[in-house]
């Protein structure tokens, strides 16, 4: 759902029960993708420049921590700033030193980041450090500029079952190297 938002793509999700996607789906509708939901499917439409969104984690059904590092890759390249409070995890932020080798522009202190949008990231070398993380470089990478390699995709693995197929499936340019 955020990778179609935040490359202005189309995405129809079947099988998925928006009723446990609220929060992130108000969030992205706030961003400004436009999502319909229609029995056990999800259409998401994005567009080529979302607004920031302000994000605070918190235990279901509030937002979900598991979304932290993905809203924070998007957020990167919207229009405005934008919080980040994790309050569910301690050092959940370890994606953001990856996000900056990109052109990200973010600032961290305590359990907050501020995440200032940028008109491009561009590709670079960057390390997973956990799943949520590699997610999120991911997300990055489909956006940035030229050429991003993530390693230590083993963390991608664990939760992501052939993500590069279905990346490509739909559009992207996503290749496994070994």
């Amino acid at each position: 759902m955020v990778a179609a938002a935040m490359t202005g793509g189309r995405v129809k999700l079947h099988n998925a029960r928006a009723d446990l996607l609220d929060a992130v789906i108000e969030k992205l509708r706030e961003a400004g993708a436009s999502i319909d939901h229609d029995g056990s499917t999800i259409t998401v439409t994005g567009r080529q420049k979302l607004k920031s969104v302000n994000v605070r984690t918190a235990p279901h059904p509030a937002f979900p921590t598991d979304m932290q590092a993905q809203f924070m890759a998007m957020n990167t390249v919207t229009q405005g700033s934008a919080s980040v409070v994790e309050t569910i995890f301690e050092n959940r932020f370890m994606h953001v030193q990856e996000l900056q080798r990109l052109g990200a522009n973010i600032e961290v202190e305590g359990n907050t980041a501020i995440v200032h949008g940028v008109e491009y990231l561009d590709g670079a070398t960057v390390m997973a450090t956990d799943l949520r993380a590699s997610a999120s470089l991911v997300l990055a990478g489909l956006v940035a500029r030229g050429e991003t390699t993530i390693e230590r995709i083993y963390h991608l693995d664990r939760g992501y079952e052939r993500l590069e197929e279905k990346l490509t499936a739909l559009g992207a340019t996503v290749r496994r190297v070994h």
